[in-house]
């Protein structure tokens, strides 16, 4: 059964611009061209890929999943995997034989290049996991004096150095299958069946041609068919490979990660393409291991490998097992790790060459829009097959006459040669009006819109993963937004402090007991993921870390902290890397002579919580009485001036209590009767045009609610600023406590999210909760997210937005959009492009509809009353380039407006082909056709054309209402710009692309009327055939703006075919009714 999960899968529109006939849309059961928006099942892909009509499969499909490919590629990494296992478990059997010496393992060919040990030797210890083969190498020591790495300073990461290294060793990139060519693209043009059959007519046409008429005018109906083929296969091409360029362009971007690495004492950020072997690279939560390696030091350092093994287990690395695989993630705790091989050398390498980048997913847009193209296909098919019985009925009947009156064909008279060239004329135009009424090109519309949308987002500091993640932000009806780095700058400074019980006014020059300083900077020394690196020729010390861990540690220099110094005379036992659940992070040190400091740090009122005593003025330990209360007030204090509240504590431990150091990977470190130090506050400021895009969401409908590990008060102080809370009395559940909801059932958590605006001290768990929740009330749920415990919310929402600065390569990796720099301004540019997307979409829809209503109508209409068509095959191909490829770029590629923001968000399920849209296209195709079927009966004597030849004025006839027809096409593409506004022109000129296809199809109707009438069968036109062509087609403007007066039900058209769907399918079971009842909605 392929009926989806109500709320899972499916939801409804949401938010509250939502019309009830939306909501009733909504709950119905999807058709065959409709998917969810993440995490389609095959069997839906498969269906609606059988219930498409497509002409050209190898176009229509090129950017939608490749399932054979994707299960190929499963396959190969099964391969891969296993034959690298194999390889493991042999080497268990094998008898290590005659070893050479140190630094030569495995005998392998001689090391080069002033290294002790060669890339060939490296790459088999790798993928071997030949740990003997280390240990007689000197283990991680020895490894690095062979290839001259300083352990703790890293290679010179001299230019020179570094490329001697790549030359040697390799870079640390692997082949890639080369995109597409031009060619290709042109060869999938051709496979299009329409395409195909008329130039098989071009060709017969042109042979019969110059049989009967000669070569010097009898190949004109064939090559002319066969040249408008060719242009427009040509023209198809080139937008394709433009697209595909695009593509290839953002993979590349999405690949190129950037991590620290250690050079000279530095860390320093380089491009994950530019490690080279010998590299020192820091490793902590989230990460991905770039590179196989080899642990140099590591705490509490858990490693997921599923992405190698293919088995979802977290092995924890140490000494006796420190290899890392290139491509796997850092689950838990950090260290550093030393690079021994590099790209091709890598299993992962190895993996990613042997598997070509599958760049197709496709949308629930782009199905949507092939159900589209299949309904107007098959009623076009049908049209087609109506006019091919009609014109041959009357051609063989002897109904159809010539321009000069007489008979085409009379039975006994017309010679076999004749018939079969009229035959095929009359098959040519109906095959034409097929390409004509299958709109091949308006799925690929889609992927045109998202190509450019995705390219220009860049710009926007957006960088998109999924393609479906474009057009779903569109649908966004609440944002679920962190607070640091997105709403604030993530620009922190400790600006206050309360140390000993009392407020320290200067920090600059703090005045302490030796015992609370001596206590503290061994606390932010050694309780730390972020360095410091202080130049040996006195220049600008330089901090890195996570702006927390950097303003704590610039806050330890003033207090006169040698950082190198101080983490030189202690030794680490043991570490408890900092924790989004417990908001705290604690490490054991122990210092020769002394007995062990177990320091934690973290969320101000969760450490003093632990704390029993604390440390006075002058050093001396003070029992927690009454003083509890002071020290919650100082944390309110600060919080309610946006300060983050920071505490140190820490606790003496017996060393003979630690745990042996093959024991202490569980050990964990005592948290309770633990000593307080000081509380600190620390500055991050409100970042600048943020209250603005939150003031332009809450105005589109969205709602931004703020979700933050920081406590209640500070959340709320910075909501208020930001403009997401407007009432500073607000209490629960517009705030509410992580916590608190997490202990509240689904049916009490469903009642209260609505009213949710702020949510402080809230775990990873707690957001997943929160999401879950918004999405089971029908919210189309986007979230941010940073941290690798956010992945299963951003993988749960709607749209998942994780950070491009602070987000780990886990929430990357999880997520469907990458906000570059992590500003929720950048957030709210990305809610305008999925609008954009959409709207776009719609705009070209009714441009392409108006255009195959009224070529449908004409055709038939004049074939079926007279025998004739206005409109011959190579015209009709010439308005098929125009509605199809070239108005798909001028329309597509129209940049997002603010006018799009004063709308509520689309509905999830809301019909593609609106109200609105339906009356403008409804007006321009009735005054299309009203004008041009008057001219086709009525144009001899409204042209004056009396006193013509019947032939000559025929053949101006003919060609004034195929001049008019483009023109109208051109002028209406200005209205469809704006199918909801009355200025059509607003932003004209700034599109440059729209412009140019105008003027460029302008410019070729000008030069087809007046110098390629052999081809098209057409004649020149005197001005004033011109001006009154002109005067036609620009009273499609006011005719447009007079039409967008009048007003539209707010019950969608299709709901009034869904009624009468239903209505019929009561009377009658039969299943082609229900079948299509959903196509018919939607």
């Amino acid at each position: 059964m392929d009926l989806p999960r109500r709320d899972e899968e499916w939801g409804g529109s949401g938010g509250d611009g939502r019309s009830e006939a939306n909501r009733r849309s909504s709950s119905s059961a999807p058709g065959a061209f409709d998917i969810p928006p993440k995490n389609a099942p095959v069997a839906r892909l498969r269906r609606w890929r059988k219930a498409a009509l497509v002409l050209n499969a190898s176009r229509r499909f090129r950017y939608t999943l490749d399932l054979k490919k994707r299960e190929d590629k499963e396959q190969l990494r099964r391969k891969i995997r296993l034959h690298a296992l194999v390889i493991r478990a042999a080497l268990l059997f094998k008898d290590a034989g005659v070893r050479g010496p140190p630094g030569a393992p495995g005998g392998a060919a001689l090391p080069t290049g002033g290294f002790g040990i060669g890339e060939e030797q490296l790459t088999t210890m790798m993928r071997d996991h030949n740990f003997s083969a280390i240990e007689e190498a000197g283990g991680v020591k020895g490894l690095a004096n062979l290839l001259k790495t300083d352990l703790d300073r890293g290679i010179s990461g001299v230019e020179m150095e570094v490329l001697c290294r790549r030359n040697i060793f390799g870079a640390n990139t692997y082949p890639r299958k080369k995109g597409r060519s031009f060619w290709v693209f042109l060869w999938e043009s051709w496979q299009d069946l329409t395409l195909v059959i008329l130039m098989i007519a071009a060709v017969l046409s042109l042979v019969l041609g110059i049989k009967t008429e000669g070569i010097e005018e009898g190949w004109y109906d064939g090559g002319s068919i066969a040249f408008a083929v060719i242009i427009v296969v040509i023209v198809t091409a080139v937008s394709d490979y433009r697209q595909s360029l695009q593509f290839q362009n953002l993979n590349e971007e999405k690949q190129n990660i950037h991590m620290e690495v250690i050079r000279s004492g530095r860390r320093i950020k380089v491009s994950i393409f530019d490690l080279v072997v010998g590299d020192v690279i820091p490793l902590k939560i989230g990460d991905q291991v770039p590179a196989d390696g080899i642990l140099i030091t590591g705490h509490s350092l858990a490693i997921d490998e599923s992405s190698m093994t293919g088995e979802s287990k977290i092995v924890h690395k140490d000494q006796k097992a420190p290899i890392l695989m290139s491509g796997c993630k850092v689950a838990d705790g950090y260290g550093n790790m030393l690079v021994t091989a590099v790209g091709i050398n890598t299993e992962w390498g190895l993996l990613m060459s042997s598997i070509s980048e599958d760049t197709g997913e496709e949308t629930p847009l782009q199905v949507r829009l092939n159900g589209v193209a299949t309904f107007i296909g098959i009623a076009g098919l049908t049209v087609a097959a109506a006019v091919l019985v009609v014109l041959l009925a009357r051609y063989f009947t002897g109904h159809t006459k010539n321009p000069n009156g007489s008979v085409q064909f009379a039975k006994g008279q017309t010679n076999v040669k004749a018939a079969v060239n009229g035959a095929i004329k009359i098959f040519t135009v109906a095959v034409t009006i097929v390409v004509v009424a299958v709109p091949e090109g308006l799925p690929l519309a889609v992927t045109l819109t998202l190509a450019y949308s995705m390219w220009k987002m860049m710009a926007d500091k957006a960088l998109v993963r999924r393609l479906s993640a474009c057009e779903t932000m569109g649908s966004a009806t609440t944002i679920c937004s962190d607070k640091t780095g997105t709403l604030t700058l993530n620009q922190m400074t400790v600006v206050e402090a309360y140390i000993g019980g009392r407020k320290i006014n200067h920090l600059e020059n703090v005045e302490l007991s030796p015992i609370t300083v001596t206590l503290l900077i061994e606390g932010i020394a050694h309780n730390t993921t972020g360095s410091v690196f202080e130049p040996e020729d006195g220049g600008v010390i330089e901090v890195t870390g996570s702006p927390t861990e950097k303003a704590i540690l610039l806050w330890g220099l003033k207090l006169g902290m040698k950082f190198d110094s101080e983490r030189s005379k202690t030794s680490i036992l043991h570490v408890f890397p900092f924790n989004s659940e417990k908001k705290r992070g604690g490490v054991a040190v122990y210092q020769a002579g002394s007995e062990v400091h177990v320091h934690w740090k973290g969320a101000a009122e969760i450490i003093l919580a632990s704390c029993t005593s604390w440390l006075d003025t002058d050093g001396s330990k003070k029992p927690m009485t009454s003083e509890a209360d002071t020290f919650k007030k100082y944390i309110d204090n600060m919080a309610e001036v946006s300060l983050r509240c920071i505490a140190f504590a820490y606790r003496s431990f017996e060393l003979e209590k630690v745990p042996e150091e093959d024991q202490r990977e569980n050990w964990l470190l005592p948290e309770d009767d633990l000593i307080l130090v000081a509380i600190v506050g620390i500055k991050d400021p409100c970042r600048p045009g943020v209250k603005e895009a939150v003031d332009l969401c809450t105005h589109a409908g969205v709602k931004v609610r703020m979700v933050t590990g920081d406590n209640l008060q500070i959340a709320k102080a910075i909501a208020l600023e930001c403009g997401i809370l407007t009432d500073a009395n607000a209490s629960e559940p517009t705030l509410i406590e992580g916590r608190t909801f997490r202990m509240k059932t689904d049916a009490e958590r469903n009642a209260i999210v609505e009213q949710i605006t702020v949510m402080g001290r809230s775990s990873p768990s707690d957001k997943l909760l929160l999401v879950q929740a918004l999405r089971r009330r029908d919210h189309v749920v986007a979230v941010t997210g940073d941290g690798t415990n956010d992945a299963p919310a951003l993988h749960e929402a709607d749209i998942g937005l994780s950070m491009g600065i602070q987000g780990t390569e886990v929430a990357k990796e999880s997520s469907d959009i990458i906000i570059l720099d992590d500003n929720f301004t950048s957030v709210v540019k990305v809610v305008r492009w999925g609008r954009s997307v959409y709207a776009n979409i719609q705009k070209f829809i009714q441009f392409q509809l108006t255009v195959n209503v009224a070529a449908l109508i004409i055709n038939v209409v004049a074939a079926v009353s007279s025998g004739d068509v206005p409109l011959n095959a190579v015209q009709l191909l010439w308005v098929n380039l125009i509605m199809d490829t070239l108005g798909a770029l001028a329309l597509a590629t129209e940049p997002p407006t603010d006018h799009l923001m004063d709308r509520p968000p689309v509905g999830r399920r809301e019909p593609l082909i609106t109200n609105i849209m339906w009356r403008n296209l409804t007006i321009q195709a009735l005054y299309q056709v009203t004008v041009l079927l008057v001219l086709n009966f009525g144009g001899r004597s409204i042209l004056h054309l009396r006193n013509d030849s019947r032939e000559h004025a025929d053949k101006v006839k003919n060609t004034f209402i195929f001049n008019t027809f483009v023109l109208c096409q051109i002028f209406n593409e200005f209205n469809a710009r704006k199918p909801d506004e009355l200025n059509i022109f607003s932003g004209v000129i700034g599109n440059r692309l729209f412009m140019g296809i105008v003027g460029i199809t302008t410019l070729l109707q000008v030069l087809i009327i007046e110098f390629l009438g052999k081809f098209t069968s057409t004649v020149r036109l005197n001005w004033k055939l011109w001006l009154v062509s002109i005067a036609i087609a620009f009273l499609s403007w006011p005719l447009a703006l007079l039409g967008k007066l009048l007003p539209v039900p707010k019950i969608p058209f299709g709901d009034y075919f869904s009624w009468c769907c239903t209505w019929c399918s009561k009377r009658d079971d039969g299943s082609l009714v229900n079948s299509h009842r959903q196509l018919c909605v939607h």
